[in-house]
């Protein structure tokens, strides 16, 4: 058979999409961060039941969701649980709800939350973040330092929390 006749990408890869790049950090997780990939994870297996076999349309939105399910199971299986409550309540550690005040006396919570968790906009942030990492090990009255691309901002420890 003529060559310009075949298709070079016939086989089993020609339809998986590249995996996506797993975390280079621990995987660490809450109990209720494990039940969110979990979650996840069994929305995907049913995205992808829902989606036909055999229909060019969904060859794309197929390799989408087996990629996506690949990455999720990476992520759960990496995962090493930490429960909260078994922190040292003195430290801040991961789990912890943590306030701070600024130098204008401004209070805020902020929560050390595994990556697939964090959102710093809601106040949840990973352990290896820049306040993460700033806050880790601190105690209620110790000042840390924030480093943020504008500079550096002092904060104070003044409540550490965790919840289960």
């Amino acid at each position: 058979m003529n060559k310009a006749f075949t298709k070079e990408d016939d086989g089993p890869q020609a339809d998986r999409l590249d995996d996506l790049p797993q975390s280079p950090h621990p995987n660490y997780v809450t109990p209720a961060g494990l039940a969110q990939l979990q979650g996840r994870l069994r929305a995907e297996h049913a995205r992808l039941s829902d989606l036909p076999r055999d229909s060019l349309d969904a060859k794309l939105p197929r390799a989408m969701a087996e990629r996506d399910i690949r990455f999720l199971e990476g992520r759960i299986n990496r995962a090493i649980v930490v429960d909260p409550a078994e922190q040292d309540p003195e430290v801040v550690a991961f789990g912890a709800c943590v306030t701070v005040a600024d130098e204008n006396d401004r209070h805020t919570d902020w929560h050390i939350v595994g990556e697939d968790e964090a959102d710093p906009a809601a106040h949840r942030i990973a352990p290896f973040s820049p306040l993460g990492k700033a806050l880790l090990g601190a105690r209620v009255g110790d000042l840390v330092d924030w480093t943020k691309p504008g500079g550096t901002v002092e904060l104070e420890v003044t409540a550490i929390r965790y919840f289960t």
